[in-house]
């Protein structure tokens, strides 16, 4: 989302992307805070190809999708049309975005914030979620808690971080490194491609860390009352070994 830093397409190709994002333990988390009623409304910012957006639909809910990147939204919308639903998925920058709808509850999950890469980007999506959430409604979150230690062992060697064949037939392989960057709180990480065999590319995966008294202060400046902190989705206290950093809100 900006030009000094950047997430490779490869990230970002939808069977790629799909085949390594298997995993729906943020999904039953989300669920649980969904409101009771089915006529509520709901807004997932940085859908990408509906990985919750689709299940939390097929519950009834009525729920809209927004993203950055084109090819994870036709993903998006062809399992919608798979399921047999009609969802809105919306194309538009999350600091800019301006849908003139309240929603009773917004999330941004899957770590999405990290590529917010300054503050300003970080302010105006924080206020675009206020101006887009009913009086009362949730807004939730989540984002990783910067693990110093395991951001050094990443600058050492590459690791391997996934293994796995994705639904168009192609063996995947994906070895990472990490360089961080003390002046932007910047994690410089690539991840080197390998397809069916054959190394293919490196990729870009840039990622602003927040800290967690900077980010809990981020969301109280910004007209937010956390309800609740969590360090994982099974909804365990945040502490010093947690790996997520998961917000509750309230406006």
């Amino acid at each position: 989302m900006n030009s000094d830093y950047k997430v490779g397409d490869l990230i970002y190709d939808a069977n790629i992307y799909d085949g390594m994002n298997t995993d729906l333990t943020d999904l039953q988390f989300y669920k649980r805070w969904l409101p009771k009623g089915k006529e509520t409304r709901i807004l997932e910012l940085c859908c990408g190809t509906g990985r919750l957006t689709v299940p939390i639909a097929k519950d009834g809910y009525d729920i809209t999708g927004v993203d950055y990147t084109s090819s994870m939204l036709d993903q998006a919308k062809i399992k919608a049309s798979e399921a047999g639903l009609e969802i809105p998925f919306i194309e538009a920058d999350i600091r800019t975005l301006n849908l003139q709808e309240k929603y009773d509850l917004i999330f941004i999950p899957f770590n999405s914030i990290h590529h917010l890469y300054k503050n300003e980007d970080l302010f105006k999506a924080f206020s675009v979620v206020k101006n887009h959430l009913k009086d009362g409604g949730l807004f939730l979150l989540d984002c990783f808690n910067p693990n110093i230690r395991y951001i050094v062992e990443g600058e050492k060697e590459p690791m391997e971080i996934a293994a796995y064949t994705t639904d168009d037939g192609r063996e995947v392989l994906i070895k990472q490194t990490m360089r961080y960057e003390n002046t932007t709180q910047i994690n410089r990480i690539e991840w080197h491609y390998f397809i069916n065999g054959k190394f293919n590319s490196n990729q870009n995966l840039d990622m602003r860390m927040f800290f967690p008294q900077e980010l809990d202060s981020y969301l109280e400046w910004n007209g937010f009352n956390i309800i609740h902190k969590y360090g994982g989705f099974d909804g365990e206290a945040f502490n010093d070994d947690s790996e997520k950093q998961i917000f509750v809100c309230r406006c």
